[in-house]
């Protein structure tokens, strides 16, 4: 059969096919059954059930509505606001017949009051019967009168002229009444509104008008939900479908593990879903996906309008008129013209982006064989399974089937097809599920014995003291077990509640569920110890590798009467470069932690030790002033003999330097001593009469200083070019040395 697609595309407005409007106890406002006949959107709606559900982790849900409609059909369905965007994003429409899309609907975001105004009838407010015929003047009508009206034949046709109020007798008194001026084929007619038993517009077009809007209101009753209307076009009887992704509640499972001592332990789970629609579920086929699709909002709903730049056109001012100075001749000759005034703008560049249509899908055909899909069998591409191809529920079973997913997993009463779908998992719900609106249910998943064993495990982080009670087990259910609650019984007694992640099939898990009070650890820091393995040099930078070494003790008591398998878990530490050396291999390796096995039997005591070490590099740089620094090297015994011999080479270029950095030192001493007895001399010299005989004697010594001040400074340059030669020997030694 095949099947015609329309990719959604919004229509502003609401196309409203409905039925007539009553304006009284025996008033009717209806169409002219040719007009009626002629006119697509006057047939009733048909309703399309919910059929599939299928339930995400990512917080949408994929839901698909199926059923049967004949020649040109409408569907109208509606929503939440919020949920419009989803569904402009997603819905796919399939006819599977010989028909067609023809055009999908929607309320736009206007208030209803400016909707309901744009009709040729206004329905705003309480229009009244006299109100709405008084906005048809001019439109030609059918009128019915009751019987016994008052000079009035039982049919009249004619146009509306208005509606005016007159004075009417009523007994011995008048009263006011609303009185319908026709014109008709004999004349102006005067009819009481009271006495129009029927009446109907000639003009289909007003009458479509007329219907939209009622519909309209009718739709908008609530003001958090749009209406969507849906259109088909064809011949005959067909079957028809309509799939969107729209906001839900991610599905839950909760989970029961029954421990035996001489049975396996018997694993029970549970998937928690909602129908948070305003419509009951009856008899859907539901399938629930493990698996974090990605999924998004965007605004499709609002209009949505491009800015634009304002362009303006180029202008020239106008010239000024001449004038001339009077005189001989002008003094500046003509005036000068003012310039073109604005500028020229652009548009912006559009995008180069070429916005292709995706192809759709092409339904798989399998041939007869048991597990595949048919031709006949098309899937909703509403939702698409890790493998590309349409994903609803009923598609999802089948190529579970496919793949090898186990047909029943033992739970008494339960119907849970689970199968694996490239990256993500999927339990198919194997019979319908009726689910009242705005309700909950728990629907067993999983019901299977898995491989365990019960162990004790310690972490000095979560319990000091005492280890917790918990079971290693394996998933052999054959299903992927999604994240949730365990709750714990040994036999039929509650034994406490945990909580797992996915849990892949064949992988293992650890769960604690209570404290383990019959064993008792005590974790003991043993002695730390470090030493230098090795020392290289390259380039006057020496490098050392210190290894470290820690040793944690674990002393462990079992007081209880049975036999503990207790699993210790250590910090792993590999990011900072720890390893593990003179210590058992662990049981497991994660990324947090390492977790050792240590049996322990009843009322016995044991140690278990730890022992990590680790390389750390440190690097530093032979300077002038790292004597201290290259002996320590020297008297290292993991330097080799060669390097402890350039060392040594190297001590010997400093005391050449060391000596002619001395002299130098002793020559700036001598300088410096000079210059102070100079100041004091000639401080002297100032305060003593140059006839002292005094006076002769310091200007002696003054001028033998001079002379030796003289002799020293002529040192002191030979000495400062020695030791700089001296110094840079010692340094280019050092930057060269390498071993």
């Amino acid at each position: 059969m095949a099947s015609k697609w329309l990719k959604v595309a919004p229509v502003a407005g609401v196309v409203g096919l409905g039925v007539g409007l009553g304006v009284g106890a025996d008033k009717l406002v209806t169409a002219a059954p040719e007009a009626a006949a002629a006119k697509q959107d006057v047939k009733p709606a048909v309703s399309l059930p919910i059929t599939r559900v299928v339930m995400f982790n990512s917080g949408v849900g994929y839901f698909s509505r199926s059923g049967e409609v004949t020649d040109d059909a409408r569907v109208d369905l509606s929503f939440q606001e919020t949920d419009i965007n989803d569904l402009l994003k997603s819905m796919v429409l399939e006819d599977f017949g010989k028909g067609r899309i023809a055009a999908v609907s929607y309320d736009s975001r206007e208030p209803i009051s400016r909707t309901l105004s744009s009709y040729a009838i206004n329905l705003n407010g309480q229009p009244t019967f006299a109100n709405i015929v008084s906005q048809m003047r001019g439109e030609r009508i059918e009128v019915v009168t009751t019987p016994g009206a008052s000079n009035q034949p039982g049919k009249l046709s004619g146009v509306i002229v208005g509606v005016e109020t007159q004075k009417v007798p009523a007994g011995t008194t008048t009263v006011d009444a609303q009185v319908m001026n026709m014109w008709c084929a004999e004349g102006l007619r005067a009819i009481k509104l009271s006495e129009v038993q029927q009446l109907r517009f000639a003009n289909p077009v007003i009458e479509s008008e007329f219907r939209r809007a009622l519909d309209t209101l009718a739709l908008t009753h609530d003001s958090q939900k749009k209406a969507v209307s849906l259109h088909f076009a064809g011949d005959g009887p067909r079957k028809v479908q309509v799939g969107y992704v729209v906001e839900a509640p991610i599905w839950k499972t909760s989970y029961r593990m029954v421990l035996a001592d001489k049975e396996k332990p018997y694993l029970q789970g549970w998937a928690l879903v909602e129908n948070p629609t305003d419509e009951d579920w009856a008899g859907v086929k539901m399938a629930l996906i493990s698996g974090r699709p990605i999924s998004f909002k965007m605004d499709l709903y609002n209009p949505l309008y491009i800015s634009r730049p304002t362009v303006e056109p180029e202008l020239f001012a106008s010239l000024r008129p001449v004038t001339y100075r009077g005189g001989f001749a002008p003094a500046n000759g003509l005036a000068a013209a003012n310039g073109p005034l604005g500028g020229a703008g652009g548009l912006p560049e559009a995008d180069a982006g070429d916005f292709e249509r995706r192809k759709q899908d092409q339904l798989v055909a399998r041939g007869e064989g048991k597990g595949q899909v048919g031709a006949d069998k098309p899937a909703t591409a509403g939702m698409r399974l890790a493998d590309g191809r349409p994903g609803d529920a009923n598609h999802a079973r089948e190529l579970a089937k496919e793949l090898g997913s186990r047909p029943n997993l033992g739970v008494a009463g339960n119907a849970a097809t689970a199968g694996a779908l490239g990256d993500f998992f999927q339990y198919t719900i194997d019979h319908p599920v009726t689910l009242g609106r705005q309700k909950s249910a728990m629907l067993p998943i999983v019901g299977k014995d898995v491989e365990g064993q019960k162990v004790s495990i310690y972490n000095q982080n979560v319990q000091k003291t005492h280890p917790l009670l918990g079971l290693k087990f394996k998933n052999t259910s054959g299903a992927h077990l999604n994240q949730g609650p365990i709750t714990v019984f040994e036999g039929s007694v509650y034994a406490g509640d945990t909580r797992v992640l996915d849990v892949q099939p064949n992988e293992e898990r650890l769960v604690s569920y209570a404290i383990d009070l019959g064993t008792e650890v005590d974790p003991q820091v043993g002695p730390g110890t470090q030493k230098i393995t090795s020392v290289k040099a390259v380039r006057g930078i020496v490098h050392t590798t210190t290894k470290f070494t820690e040793e944690k003790k674990y002393r462990i008591v079992n007081r209880s009467q049975n036999d503990r398998t207790l699993l210790i878990e250590h910090v792993n530490r590999t990011n900072q470069q720890f390893k593990l050396v003179d210590t058992e291999k662990p049981v497991e390796d994660t990324p947090d932690v390492y977790r050792f096995q240590v049996p322990v039997k009843a009322t016995e005591t044991t140690t278990f030790v730890v022992k990590e070490e680790r390389d750390v590099a440190n690097s530093i740089t032979l300077t002038n002033g790292a004597e201290n620094q290259i002996r320590y090297f020297i008297n290292l015994a993991e330097a080799s003999p060669a390097l402890k011999q350039k060392l040594t080479d190297a001590l010997a270029v400093k005391a050449t330097w060391d000596v002619s950095l001395r002299e130098l030192n002793q020559v700036n001493a001598d300088l410096q001593r000079l210059n102070i007895d100079q100041e004091r001399i000639r401080k002297n010299l100032r305060e003593t009469p140059k006839e002292a005989e005094v006076y002769a004697t310091y200007l002696k010594k003054l001028s033998d200083q001079e002379k030796e001040i003289d002799s020293l400074t002529a040192k002191q340059k030979e000495l400062m070019t020695g030791e700089f030669k001296a110094r840079k020997k010692y340094e280019d030694f050092l930057a060269n040395i390498s071993d």
